[in-house]
């Protein structure tokens, strides 16, 4: 079973209070080549590609400058922690003892600009380059056409390995576009979660993001590895729908 989360733009560099194990991205070729052309971009060039304000342009103008590919401990930290975002506040890595960060190294992806496909322990510096950013280079015009078919095969090559071949998607919709969902060989549940506003239901994205959080720490903190199990997801009132759920689609509301 393989869980699949977006990153987060906001992060947390402060150095962890324990010594935790660490490893190195799998694309690092690839990022090597993304780190080169963010490197000759501008204040102004970064602004109008993100839409970003000029403080957060300049930071991270001099992120790219300062961007090193021997990642260790000085500066570096591991994925799973330097993540600080909604998605992240419902995962509460912060809190999970060796076994279950090495629990999820086994079963949890972030889907990355940058770096493509994260393990939790693998360690990144800095950065900000969201999936959906329109960035010319030498395959087209945007981060899809660049990671291309990568980031599908190897999802693919770990689910071969696995005894229950499953992805469940609580990525955005903005990262889960640049995995080929159809191709995989195993079970794809996508989810969504929604509440009750003004008499309909509807998606709220911030709740949206904590929920899935909130789910990977369902699936990982009790070793849950039984897709029936996750019907039974009840944190921060939201409960399974089954009317509007499907085969391929859970839907959670409150």
């Amino acid at each position: 079973m393989i869980v699949l989360l977006s990153p987060s733009k906001t992060l947390n560099f402060e150095k962890n209070k324990t010594e935790i194990p660490f490893t190195q991205p799998q694309f690092m070729r690839e990022t090597k080549q993304l780190v080169r052309i963010m490197k000759k971009k501008k204040v102004e060039e970064l602004r109008s590609l993100m839409d970003i304000s000029e403080k957060i342009a300049v930071l991270n103008v001099q992120r790219y400058r300062e961007f090193s590919p021997d990642f260790d401990l000085s500066n570096a930290k591991q994925s799973v922690l330097a993540f600080k975002g909604d998605v992240y506040t419902g995962l509460n890595a912060s809190q999970w003892n060796l076994e279950n960060l090495n629990f999820a190294q086994d079963h949890l992806r972030i889907l990355s600009g940058l770096y493509g496909l994260l393990r939790p322990l693998d360690l990144i510096m800095p950065y900000r380059l969201e999936m959906g950013v329109g960035l010319a280079h030498s395959k087209g015009n945007n981060l899809y056409k660049f990671w291309g078919n990568k980031l599908t095969n190897q999802l693919q090559t770990e689910l071969k390995l696995m005894e229950h071949p499953i992805v469940l998607n609580l990525a955005s919709q903005e990262y889960a576009k640049a995995i080929d969902f159809k191709t995989l060989k195993g079970k794809v549940i996508h989810f969504q979660f929604k509440e009750v506003r003004n008499g309909q239901l509807t998606f709220i994205s911030f709740n949206a993001k904590k929920a899935r959080g909130l789910m990977a720490q369902f699936i990982i903190t009790p070793r849950c590895d039984k897709v029936e199990d996750l019907k039974a997801y009840n944190l921060e009132n939201y409960l399974f729908d089954e009317t509007l759920s499907s085969e391929d689609q859970f839907v959670f509301t409150r």
